[in-house]
């Protein structure tokens, strides 16, 4: 990270006052469900930041390391409450770390003196491993027990196990003798509710009563899911992985990764996965393992109270969900590095990829599937693929990137309407509605009425000699008597035919209540149901080639590979190409998501077709937007996340972003030395504003530091109550030295160690592009703007995305040359020799010269142009 390159050169900030500055973050109040408001001004009122002062956008060093690493030594006593954030407000990324070196150099300083000392030391360089162990525990342990009660409640849809209660439907017939090959699903332990209610296995009131009690217990569990969520643990609802992405890039929401939200969703993902709907458990199950992975993390003091330090166990523990989800521990490192992480330094890969074995071991030694696999669908392929099935591969990522641009434009349009309307407002009818629909249609599909995994098994599923799916009904060659793995093309029977209707009706059926489900306020994920989609559809191109392949064996595409009685294509290979394309449409995942789908399938042999699938995709998608599903959400639900995947193109300068603008109140200052504890209180009682820029005096403008206005209230009390003769009157001075005062003034209040002697500055020159580039790569909340060391205002993460906003739906012509090197404030005087006037201490031209000004921009732009 560069900020590591910037504290070894000096660009360092010496103060704790940044931590406690509020942000865009304090109109986030409602969590997950605010809507981007750029039209409040609280976060522009906020002087906090780093500091880079310099022609143009040249960066310089407000203060030497020496004078600036002892953080703790700012402060004779310790103030209470500083130190901390408060609820919806962005880390100082540059303080938090600086915060860490202090500690490893005060503990390496201390481990030789005792051998208590020396057992701290060793404590604390282990407790990351320790952390990340029990974090991939408790995340293999809850997926292990989420997959045995999901499974368990699926099936009480349809029946129970009177031998025992607890199996499942597959778990009761595996000790039967009476089940035979054809009806391998069918015992007598195993009884349908229809058995047990009316006494009737089969005809017209055996389905009625068996689709009854399928809408009930659908019905039964969606209610129960939405009421907890609703009642015990608001952030429970949704995947979570959006809200991850933003604590990551270091956005506070407490309680999201607490120890309520752990419970609730845990129990209330087995429910919603039961309960039928259009939605899968692996996206949550990223948001238990970093629930888990936060809650662990504060038993051990170097997590505990560094926010950028558990910054980097969540994302251990992210990649543990993954590989618990999936089986891919390998694919869940790559996608907390590609997909959720914003800082990941090697020491994190490292642990993360030790979390995401760990977790995996734990879930091989539950075995929840029975099947001695990590997942439910794992298949192996006996037949290779061939050039010509690139062309079918690269259709099925078409699909997907259309697939996936349909997805977000609606499913957010969705949302946003549910927000803005009263249907947003009654969360358990909208979960009711949409778990009923889902029931009433999905029952009489087989495929619908499927758990979704089982569905994508069946699909992935090459047809052998022991399969028994509809979807392997082919005319049989009567001559062949042998059994092998490698089974001919044949022609499709009359069970194929009707699998692809069905196969179609279940397509359309997902596309539409996956809009509809995803986002509702129920534990709901998108990688299941998007890979069912793409599975179904892929499914059905690989039969249409083999059938094609079989009739047509003599066209010059199959005459040179594909020979008569041949086993040249296989339908399960398309559906898990299919599945990998969707899913990369509708999260523009490239890297992580082929090694996820190799590891989740085995299918090693087939990376080059996942990845041109995964590839093409992700071009069609982004030819209708760079945005995945998940910054989608991020932007709509108005989280201050700055991608660091899209790319500023655009010319404007730091001038044109920072605030206050000319019609915006203006800026207040401090001076420091000549204000009194009551000219501050005024101050900060009469304005809004986060923070206070403190400069020499009202004659000089130059910037000394800031102040934080949360610093400064907490001081001032501190100071009335544990300091004797600070009164209204007392001069507050912000200096090193305290300036002469007379012998009857009352005491002065020294605040200089709250000041930041080094706030992160550019000039009003910067182009914008270097400006969002800093803020990505430093994590900064906001810096200062400056001219010739004149304060002019400041720009804060949420101006920059209210920015970005804005230049989305305006297209900014290119700037001639001469913009970036025009001057957009005049000298300190006019052309009369006279100074120029000043609002609160800050020089500005007058409207006649800034009229003369744009029509001298006006003619020099006409003369570019001709």
């Amino acid at each position: 990270m560069e900020s590591e390159q910037l504290f070894h050169r000096g660009y360092y900030r010496n103060s704790y006052n940044s931590i406690t500055s509020a942000s865009s973050d304090e109109e986030l109040l409602d969590g997950a469900g605010a809507i981007m408001d750029f039209q409040t001004s609280e976060d522009d009122n906020l002087l906090d930041g780093d500091t880079a002062v310099g022609t143009h956008y040249t960066m310089t060093n407000g203060g030497s390391i020496n004078s600036s690493t002892h953080l703790l030594d700012l402060l004779d006593e310790p103030i209470p409450g500083v130190g901390t954030y408060d609820d919806f407000h962005t880390i100082d990324w540059v303080r938090e770390k600086c915060k860490d070196r202090e500690r490893h150099r005060r503990i390496n300083s201390k481990k030789k003196e005792s051998a208590w000392e020396m057992t701290k030391s060793l404590y604390d360089a282990w407790s990351g491993w320790l952390v990340v162990t029990l974090t991939g525990l408790a995340s293999g342990a809850l997926a292990g027990l989420i997959d045995i009660a999901a499974d368990w409640m699926t099936d009480l849809k349809e029946g129970i196990c009177l031998s025992a209660l607890w199996y499942n439907h597959e778990q009761c017939c595996w000790g039967s003798n009476e089940t035979t090959f054809e009806e391998r699903d069918k015992c007598p332990q195993w009884k349908t509710w229809a058995e047990l209610i009316i006494g009737q296995a089969e005809g017209p009131g055996s389905y009625i009563m068996n689709y009854i009690m399928y809408i009930f217990w659908a019905l039964s569990f969606a209610f129960l899911a939405v009421s907890l969520v609703k009642v015990f643990a608001p952030y429970a609802c949704g995947s979570g992985i959006p809200e991850i992405k933003t604590i990551l890039s270091g956005f506070i929401i407490r309680g999201y990764l607490g120890k309520w939200t752990l419970m609730i969703k845990t129990i209330t993902l087995v429910l919603a996965v039961a309960s039928g709907l259009s939605l899968g458990k692996e996206g949550p199950l990223v948001h238990v393992a970093c629930c888990c992975g936060n809650i662990f993390s504060y038993l051990f003091p170097k997590y505990s109270t560094n926010e950028a330090k558990k910054r980097e166990v969540l994302s251990a523990a992210s990649a543990a969900g993954v590989s618990v989800a999936f089986g891919a521990p390998i694919g869940g490192v790559l996608f907390s590095l590609e997909e959720v992480s914003y800082y990941f330094p090697l020491k994190t890969l490292w642990r993360s990829f030790f979390a995401a074995l760990v977790a995996a071991f734990v879930l091989r030694s539950i075995n929840p599937f029975g099947n001695s696999r990590l997942v439910l669908f794992y298949v192996e392929y006996h037949t290779p693929w061939y050039l010509f099935e690139l062309f079918p591969f690269i259709l099925l990522g078409v699909f997907g990137g259309l697939w996936g641009a349909f997805f977000i434009r609606a499913n957010i349009a969705w949302c946003r309407r549910r927000k803005s309307t009263k249907f947003g407002k009654y969360p358990v009818l909208e979960v009711i509605i949409v778990a009923a629909i889902t029931a009433v249609v999905a029952f009489p599909n087989p495929y619908t009425r499927l758990n979704t995994s089982e569905l994508i098994k069946e699909l992935f599923t090459d047809c052998g000699p022991l399969e028994s799916s509809s979807l392997c009904d082919y005319r049989n060659d009567m001559n062949a008597s042998k059994i092998v793995d490698d089974i001919p093309d044949r022609p499709a029977g009359v069970g194929v035919y009707s699998a692809i209707w069905q196969l179609c009706l279940a397509l359309i059926f997902k596309i539409i209540m996956t809009v509809f489900t995803f986002g509702i306020k129920v534990p709901s994920g998108l990688f299941i149901p998007s890979m069912a989609i793409g599975a179904i559809a892929g499914r059905i191109v690989g039969i249409a080639v083999e059938q094609l392949a079989y009739y047509h064996h003599d066209w010059f595409i199959f005459k040179e590979w594909c020979e008569v009685g041949a086993d040249c294509i296989t339908p399960g290979l398309y559906a898990m190409v299919g599945a990998a394309a969707c899913l990369g449409g509708v999260t523009r995942m490239t890297v992580s998501l082929v090694v996820i789908v190799f590891e989740l399938t085995g299918g090693l042999e087939y990376i080059v077709p996942l990845m041109a699938a995964v590839m093409t995709s992700k071009w069609v998608g982004d030819a209708f937007g760079r945005e995945g599903i998940y910054e989608a959400h991020i932007r709509l639900n108005g989280y201050p996340f700055l991608d660091a995947k899209e790319e500023f193109t655009h010319t404007t300068l730091a001038a044109d972003v920072m605030r206050p603008r000319r019609s915006d109140p203006p800026l207040a200052v401090l001076t420091q030395d000549n204000m009194t504890v009551d000219d501050i209180e005024n101050m900060i009682n009469e304005t809004s504003y986060n923070g206070f820029p403190v400069i020499m005096s009202k004659e000089s403008q130059r910037l000394v530091g800031f102040a934080l206005r949360r610093d400064l209230t907490i001081a001032i009390e501190s100071a009335r109550k544990k300091q004797e003769g600070i009164v209204g009157s007392s001069r507050v001075c912000f200096a090193q030295h305290t300036p002469s005062l007379p012998a009857e003034s009352p005491r002065p209040l020294k605040l200089r160690s709250i000041l930041d002697m080094s706030p992160f500055t550019v000039t009003d020159h910067t182009p914008m592009e270097i400006v969002v580039d800093i803020f990505r790569k430093l994590g900064l909340r906001q810096c200062l703007v400056t001219h010739n060391g004149i304060v002019l205002g400041i720009i804060t993460k949420k101006n920059i995305l209210e920015h970005l906003e804005q230049l989305k739906q305006h297209v900014e012509p290119l700037a001639p040359p001469w913009h970036y090197n025009k001057k957009r404030y005049p000298p300190s005087y006019g052309p009369d020799g006279k100074p120029r006037p000043r609002f609160n201490n800050v020089q500005l031209s007058s409207v006649d010269e800034e009229r003369e000004e744009t029509e001298e921009e006006v003619r020099l732009l006409n003369s570019t142009i001709l």
